[in-house]
Parts: structure tokens; C-alpha cells; sequence
């Protein structure tokens, strides 16, 4: 509440007397240390040297060294949900976020938004005196509002946050990122040519947010979240840094998970008693079906390392020299930032919270990837393609991720990997430093706690309390506990009692030491909850799940699953979604403007996101663009959608329009026109798909035509994705292409804008009429606009 104005009030103004209070800005108490939240990405318990893993990392061994690592600390098994509790300290569906946030669906624990109720950290410090910054990855707010025509109520800078810098949804190009600095969106700085790579670019930005704020108010504390991308797919990194680790994965992810297990048991991380599970804990698709027989999904049985051939060995360590390559480049962006703070001297007075949002993933299913977005259209890797790109992962021409037995080997000693409740999704690194105030150096805790305890811990060391009201939104109680008794003592008795999982219909549910988790498989489209297989572990001494007690303790089952249900009602659960990736990725959502037959678009403006750009999947669609063309030498992008690893383009190049459709980035279907283009104004130069069938389902096939007004001038057979250009959505521009081009053979340079005439806007039509008939239409309507 803002504090009530107790000077005095006259007439004349030498007879009143000023009271600023009510219009200070907030100033933190002397000495309140500042607070650097970093998250990685799908980092798994066993990646990071110090937590026994196979990859280098020695600036984050640096800061467990300062401090303490945790062994028991957890998330939600997804990046929205446990972002959202790392932010809030209260549950993932408590917040809404029961999914990420492009899954949400209609359900008050799944849509997608934070409620008022539900502060952020960042809100809460603000209003204490901080300076608070965001850099790299948001992943919380609503696909219908990650574009500048929606409400920024939910971005970083709605949301407590002083600036911002990096990418709004699930993940990004780390060559060519979705960018957006404070509340618009912009271009890269630098090419991946010229040294550009996202992980360098947003920590230059954090040293610049919090030079900006030091230069002028050197005790001001400052709150600063560090996001990278790193190690969320695509595995993007210079190869010099993959090349680092030629030849370290070649005995396969078993023998990694054994040697990682033995490294872990000497650190202290795991009970000495702990083994592992096997390779596929919960099933395979020869060997399981669902109840009404399902198939059991293809994506989550992983391959034994001796079934594989040779090339196929070859090609699978290199995917995870990228993936090692990656976060040791990403640990390089973290120790520049270190070495900044020490260089300031704020290092020793800065709460470090280095976390992971969820265990490493299987994504990749047993083959890897050499373009993740395979997945969200339901359309299966090519192995051979794959091995066909194996010099080139890593780099600007793949979108790649490493078959799922890494994630096992990077989830050491845990079985399944991100998005199942069992500890492989849910388990995860946590190290905290604040040289000042923790006394402990280097040591291992093994008290139980989850993301939403980190609010409650900071609040704590900060000697704040939560607020009643912010914003005027009386807050919701912070459901997590402080973790702050453990920095003394690695024997104190662990503060906490209870915790829910529920994540893509898996379950889940601790207590006391205890927990219940189902064997449902996610994103299995099985249903049938009330038939789920419960399992009983003593997790105090059986971390890696693997002895199950389920017959031996009925009743202690029986009392955890009903607490399940207690703590699923209790924090808005239901209900249970466990479609596959591609019905919920493409289930409807609320957007600003209704789905229309025709979409126009100018050049020049911002990238269009996929979300709420038009949508030509499983349809037949025509494109018309509407130039002024004075004379012979037009060339450039007239329209692009999407980039090398799914979309479609329209362009000029050798004075002829050319159409290309790259399917995935295993097929770029491109149609050229027989004729040189015409001169003078108001020329349409159109494409036309006329769809007669599909095959796959979702997969349409048919003819694309080009078009110089109502003459046919090319023609040619192409097929459409059932699914997004990209799993975050890849934007559309005209009259230039942002970012990751669709296809190499734009003429020019980046960003191949259209010159040699004037580009007066475009429309598609997606309407289903015959061309003709839009043709007609789409010059008159452009005329009008």
C-alpha cells in the first residue's frame, strides 16, 4: 500500500509543508545482498561435473564450491509449470500453469496465466527497493499473447520486471533467436558468421542491466534472472566447443549412467546403497499396450547401446558431444558473469540460486533428432538423414537433440527423463551460494525440497514476508517452505512434509520420505486414470525408485494416493490431460481476432508469431502479393514463413517469382516460374495450392501454381506439415526474411529484402476458393486497403 501524504496543505505554499514519503522510490535496507536466479534448461541430476556428471562445467563447480549442492531437490518434470513456481513459491497448477504455457487449455490449474494472486518474486523485490532484470527464456505467458498486438500484462516487464531481453515461448533458434527487449521484438545484433550465439548475447546484456543500475546507485540491490537456452533442444553451439569432447561418449549412455552413479556415491550425492534402473523402466512397445490397446509411445523406449550399428554409435555420441558442448559453452556465458560480479565486488554479497527446470530430455526419442520439430507434427526422424547431417549438428543447418538414452545417462541414478513424475523428470540440480551468509563451503545437503521452496528461501534471507496485497490482488498463500535452516547443518531433520507431481498424465505424490508415483506413460493418449499402476518407494534410502513396496505396504499406498487426490483438488489438478503432443499443441485456443479467409500484411512490420499469423496447415491456401514493377531487376523475399527446418516462401530471384515449401528440412519443394516477371503497377504475383488429398492424416498433398496475374506460369506437386513451423512457433514476415532463412537460395544478403519495385502488401486467402475467383477478390481487396 502506498504510504498516506502527512505533510500539511495550504493556500499559499510557504505555509504548507512537503512530505516526499509517498513518492520516494523504494530503497532496499544498507547491505541487502543482490539476488541472481539462474535456470538452466533440461539439465539432468547427472550432466554437471560437480554433481558426478561427464560434463565440464568449472564456473558452476565454482559456485557449489562457495556453497551447497542439493540432493534432493525437485520440479515439475516441464519448463512453464516449474518456471512458474520458481517465480511464485507456489504450485505449477496453483498458478495455472499444469502444462507450458502454448499447451494451456480452458481449466483454471492450465491456462497459461499466472493470476494476480500469485506474485512474482520479482514483483515482491521491487516494491523492497530492488532493480530486477530478465535475460534468456520467459516460457510464461500465453501463446495468444507472445505478439505486439496483445496485452503485455504477462510478459517479464508486466510481471515485476525492470527490463527484459530474450525470447518469450518454449524455445529458440540459438543462432537465429526470437528476440524481444523490454516490450518489442528486435533483431539480432550480429550474425552467426560474425560470432553471434544467444548465450553470449543475453550475458551481455545482464552485465549491462546491472552496470546501468551500479553506475548509478551502487548499493542498490539488484534481482536478476538468468535464463540461457542451454540445454533445451536445439543443441546449438560452436564446434570447437562439441569438438572438445570427441571420442568421451563413445562407450554409450550405459556405461556413462555406471560411471556417473560411481562419482555421485563419492560426492556424497546419492545413498551409497543406490543402483540403477534399467534402461527402459516402465516398458517398451513390444512389451506394453495401454488399456484399450493403445500402442505404448514410440518415443519413450530407448535403444541399448550394443543394439545399435556402428554408424549408429557414431552418430548418437556425437549428438551428445553437442549437447556436452553446449552447456560447457553455456558454464563459459556463466563464469563471464561471475568474474563481473567479482570484478564489482558484489560476488560475496550475491544470493546464487543455480537450478534446473526439469530433468534432461527425452525428446529425442531413441533415434535423436536432427530437427526437434519432427515431434509436434508426428512425423518420425529418418535415421539416415540423420547420420547424413552428422558434421553439421550442433550448427546453423540443425535443429537437433540427442536420442533419449542420454537423457537416462544425463539423469543419473533416476529412471525416465522431463515430463514423468518419477525422479529422472522431477529431481534436479539446486546450488546455492551467498559467501557472506552460508558459512558451508563445498558441501551436499540432503534435505527434501522442490522449486516452490525457493521464493520462501530468499524472502527468508532477505528477512521479507509476502506481502498481504500486490497490485491490489490479495496473494495467495506462498505453499512453499524456506530452505534457509539447512545452510547450517547438513543433519537438521527436513523442514518439509509434503509435495504433488502431476505432469502430461503422470502422477505423482511425496511424504515423509515416502512416494507414490503412477507408471502412466505421458503424452500416451491412454486415459483410464482410475486404472493406474501405483508404485511405493522409500525415497529416504531408494532415490532411484527401483525397489518397489507397493505389495508389501498396501496401506501406506493406499493413504499416498489418497492424499494425491487431496493435494491435486486442493491446487486445481483436474483435469488430467495426457493427448499426445500434437493434439495439444494444436488444440484451439483464445486468439485477438477471430480466424479469417484472408489475411493481409504490409512490410516492414514486426515478425508476424505463428500463433496468430495465418494458417495454411491441412488446407488449400493461395498467396497474392500486389508490387508495383517499373522495369527489369526486382529480387527479395515477397513472404516467408517459418525457417530452414519447416516453412514456406515466396520470393523473386533472376527476375522470376519462385515458391518453396521445406517440409521439416528433409524436403524443400520449390516451384519457379517459366516466364520473367511483367512491369507495371498493381501486378499480382501469386501461389496456389489446391489440395486433393492427404497422406497422412493431417499431411495434405497437391498442386502449387504460380501466377503473373491470371497466367499460370509454373506449376508442381508439393505436400504441407500437419503441424507448427516450429514447436515455439516460427513468425512470418513480408518484404524481408528475419532470422534462419527457409531456403539457401534467396537472392542477396540477410535480410534479403525485396527491391527493384515497390511491395504494397500481401494477402492469403484461406478460403478454399478457386484461384481465379481469388484472384479477382485479392485485387480488389488489396486496392481498398
Amino acid at each position: 500500500m502506498a504510504k498516506p501524504f502527512r505533510g500539511v496543505v495550504n493556500l499559499d505554499i510557504r505555509d504548507s509543508v512537503p512530505d516526499w514519503g509517498p513518492y520516494e522510490q523504494p530503497k532496499a535496507p544498507s547491505g541487502v545482498p543482490n539476488v541472481l536466479y539462474i535456470v538452466l534448461d533440461d539439465v539432468g541430476f547427472g550432466a554437471l561435473g560437480c554433481y558426478g556428471g561427464p560434463i565440464e562445467t568449472p564456473n558452476i563447480d565454482r559456485i557449489a564450491a562457495n556453497g551447497l549442492r542439493y540432493g534432493q531437490w525437485h520440479t515439475t518434470a516441464l519448463c512453464s509449470p516449474t518456471r512458474s513456481c520458481l517465480l511464485t513459491g507456489r504450485n505449477h497448477t496453483t498458478n495455472g500453469m499444469a502444462c507450458i504455457s502454448e499447451a494451456a487449455v480452458g481449466f483454471p490449474g492450465a491456462n497459461g496465466h499466472i493470476p494476480p494472486e500469485c506474485a512474482t518474486l520479482a514483483e515482491i523485490l521491487v516494491d523492497h527497493g530492488f532493480s530486477t532484470a530478465m535475460v534468456g527464456k520467459w516460457h510464461l505467458c500465453a501463446e495468444d499473447e507472445m505478439n505486439m498486438a496483445s496485452s503485455k500484462r504477462h510478459w517479464p516487464t508486466g510481471r515485476g520486471f525492470d527490463r527484459f531481453y530474450g525470447f518469450l515461448g518454449a524455445e529458440t533458434n540459438q543462432w537465429f533467436p526470437n528476440l524481444v527487449h523490454d516490450n518489442h521484438t528486435v533483431e539480432q545484433p550480429a550474425t552467426p558468421e560474425q560470432g553471434y550465439h544467444f548465450s553470449v548475447d543475453i550475458t551481455d546484456k545482464a552485465i549491462e542491466y546491472i552496470d546501468d543500475v551500479k553506475a548509478i546507485a551502487p548499493d542498490r540491490p539488484v534481482f536478476l534472472y538468468y535464463a540461457p537456452g542451454c540445454a533445451h533442444a536445439p543443441h546449438h553451439v560452436p564446434q570447437e566447443w562439441a569438438d572438445r569432447y570427441r571420442g568421451r561418449f563413445d562407450a554409450g549412455y550405459e556405461a556413462i549412467r555406471e560411471r556417473t552413479l560411481a562419482r555421485q556415491k563419492e560426492l556424497g550425492l546419492v545413498p551409497e546403497n543406490t543402483e540403477l534402473p534399467p534402461l527402459n523402466p516402465i516398458g517398451t512397445p513390444e512389451a506394453r499396450t495401454g488399456p484399450d490397446g493403445q500402442p505404448f509411445p514410440p518415443l519413450d523406449y530407448t535403444r541399448p547401446w550394443d543394439t545399435l550399428s556402428a554408424d549408429e554409435q557414431r552418430l548418437f555420441a556425437r549428438m551428445a558431444e553437442v549437447y556436452a558442448g553446449f552447456l560447457s559453452h553455456c558454464d563459459d556465458q556463466i563464469g563471464r558473469l561471475l568474474d563481473y560480479l567479482e570484478e564489482i565486488d558484489q560476488l560475496d554479497n550475491t544470493l546464487i540460486m543455480l537450478v534446473a527446470d526439469n530433468g534432461a530430455s527425452g525428446e529425442g526419442g531413441p533415434n535423436g533428432s536432427v530437427n526437434e520439430n519432427n515431434i509436434a507434427n508426428g512425423v518420425p526422424d529418418d535415421l539416415a538423414e540423420n547420420l547424413a547431417k552428422l558434421d553439421e549438428l550442433g550448427g546453423t543447418r540443425t535443429y537437433n537433440h540427442y536420442p533419449n538414452g542420454w537423457a537416462m545417462a544425463f539423469n543419473t541414478p533416476f529412471k525416465m527423463w522431463k515430463r514423468y513424475s518419477f525422479n529422472g523428470g522431477t529431481c534436479d540440480p539446486c546450488i546455492l551460494s551467498w559467501p557472506a551468509n552460508i558459512a558451508a563451503r563445498g558441501e551436499t545437503r540432503d534435505q527434501y525440497h522442490h522449486a516452490i521452496d525457493l521464493v520462501p528461501t530468499v524472502l527468508d534471507c532477505l528477512g521479507l514476508e509476502l506481502p498481504d496485497a500486490i497490485k491490489g490482488y490479495t496473494q495467495h498463500p506462498l505453499q512453499g517452505v524456506s530452505m534457509r535452516y539447512s545452510f547450517d547443518a547438513k543433519t537438521i531433520p527436513t523442514a518439509k512434509h509434503t509435495q504433488f507431481y502431476s505432469m502430461l498424465g503422470t502422477r505423482g505424490i511425496w511424504h515423509d520420505g515416502w512416494k507414490a508415483v503412477t507408471t502412466h506413460p505421458a503424452i500416451s493418449g491412454w486415459s483410464h486414470f482410475p486404472d493406474d499402476t501405483w508404485e511405493l518407494y522409500h525415497t529416504d534410502v531408494d532415490r532411484a525408485e527401483l525397489h518397489d513396496l507397493s505389495a508389501e505396504e498396501p496401506g501406506r499406498l493406499a493413504e499416498l494416493v489418497g492424499l494425491w487426490f487431496h493435494e491435486a483438488g486442493a491446487n486445481r489438478a483436474f483435469p488430467l490431460d495426457d493427448r499426445s503432443a500434437v493434439e495439444i499443441l494444436t488444440t484451439p485456443r483464445p486468439q485477438l481476432a477471430a480466424p479469417r479467409n484472408r489475411y493481409v500484411y504490409r512490410g516492414g512490420g514486426a515478425e508476424v508469431p505463428e500463433s496468430v499469423a495465418v494458417n495454411i496447415r491441412n488446407r488449400s491456401y493461395s498467396i497474392g502479393a500486389l508490387v508495383d514493377l517499373p522495369g527489369q531487376g526486382a529480387a527479395g523475399v515477397l513472404l516467408s514463413h517459418g525457417s530452414r527446418f519447416g516453412g514456406h516462401a515466396l520470393y523473386v530471384k533472376d527476375n522470376r517469382l519462385h515458391y518453396v515449401y521445406n517440409f521439416l528440412g528433409s524436403e524443400e519443394q520449390r516451384i519457379s516460374a517459366t516466364e520473367d516477371l511483367p512491369t507495371g503497377e498493381k501486378v499480382v504475383l501469386a501461389a496456389s495450392f489446391d489440395k486433393d488429398g492427404e497422406d497422412p492424416p493431417g499431411t495434405a498433398h497437391g498442386v502449387l501454381r504460380l501466377y503473373y496475374g491470371d497466367r499460370q506460369v509454373g506449376e508442381g506437386r508439393i505436400r504441407t506439415q500437419p503441424g507448427k513451423f516450429g514447436i515455439a512457433g516460427e513468425g512470418l514476415t513480408v518484404g524481408r526474411s528475419a532470422g534462419e532463412t527457409v531456403t539457401d537460395d534467396y537472392p542477396g544478403a540477410a535480410p534479403w529484402a525485396f527491391t527493384g519495385g515497390t511491395l504494397n502488401r500481401v494477402a492469403i486467402d484461406v478460403s478454399g476458393e478457386p484461384y481465379v475467383d481469388l484472384e479477382r477478390e485479392a485485387v480488389a481487396m488489396l486496392s481498398r486497403e
